[in-house]
């Protein structure tokens, strides 16, 4: 399936793109008393899309959204650089959201302890459970090298064919990790790259125009009845006019 470019000046027009695209697409999830379910992502275009939602959801009814996590840093619980502990700071604490709906992967002072990969076995449980038909969207960011979640170009966890993997000397600090894999973004209706900075210019250009996923991994990241790519105008340039 091909890649949908959205193209915005800046990342705060990426965002407020994406919140007005993200509003619309829960509350039509949510049409006759249907349940989205979506994954988030870290970064600063995802966390200022959190933000962003804070200001204005629109008439998202938030007990029925279920929130699941792209990846996770394997890290103690009040880490600042736990993803769960930045989207409950950025939107989650703010809004009316039962506990229950909202499914973090589990730290490295949890239930499980130093063990990422019994936390990865953990995440693929509550998917299955709460999450076995997909994600109505799968929020991403991408790094300059091209990865998505916690998938690096040239690793091993290119080739799970899970849904959750426990990930260990990753080339981005923190080395510990537990990541969704391409099956699992592959799973959701609606797969978002969210995308800013001069840095991620050439992949971005690699993720659209559907390189080798092995070296970009942004670039094998496709849902299953569309695939955008948001990119402010300073992470464009390498993209096809």
């Amino acid at each position: 399936m091909s890649i949908t470019v959205s193209r915005h000046d800046d990342q705060d027009g990426l965002i407020e793109a994406a919140r007005a695209r993200f509003v619309a697409q829960v509350s039509a999830a949510q049409r006759d008393g249907g349940i989205a379910r979506v994954v988030l992502t870290g970064g600063g275009a995802g966390i200022g899309l959190l933000r962003a939602l804070r200001a204005d959801y629109g008439d998202i009814d938030f007990s029925r959204v279920l929130v699941f996590f792209g990846d996770e840093r394997f890290v103690p619980a009040d880490d600042a650089e736990r993803n769960e502990l930045q989207a409950r700071q950025a939107l989650l604490d703010h809004i009316d959201i039962p506990a229950q709906n909202i499914f973090p992967i589990a730290a490295s002072d949890g239930q499980f302890g130093a063990d990422p990969e019994a936390a990865a076995a953990a995440y693929a449980r509550v998917l299955a459970e709460h999450a076995p038909d997909g994600f109505d969207i799968h929020l991403l960011g991408m790094g300059p090298e091209g990865h998505i979640n916690s998938l690096f170009p040239h690793t091993e966890h290119l080739a799970a064919t899970g849904t959750v993997v426990a990930v260990r000397d990753c080339p981005k600090p923190p080395p510990t990790r537990v990541s969704l894999t391409w099956p699992a973004i592959a799973t959701a209706k609606h797969v978002w790259l969210l995308v800013a900075g001069s840095a991620k210019a050439e992949a971005a250009a690699a993720a659209a125009s559907g390189a080798n996923p092995q070296q970009w991994p942004a670039a094998g990241a496709r849902g299953s009845e569309e695939t955008v790519l948001f990119v402010a105008a300073d992470a464009s340039g390498w993209l096809d006019d």
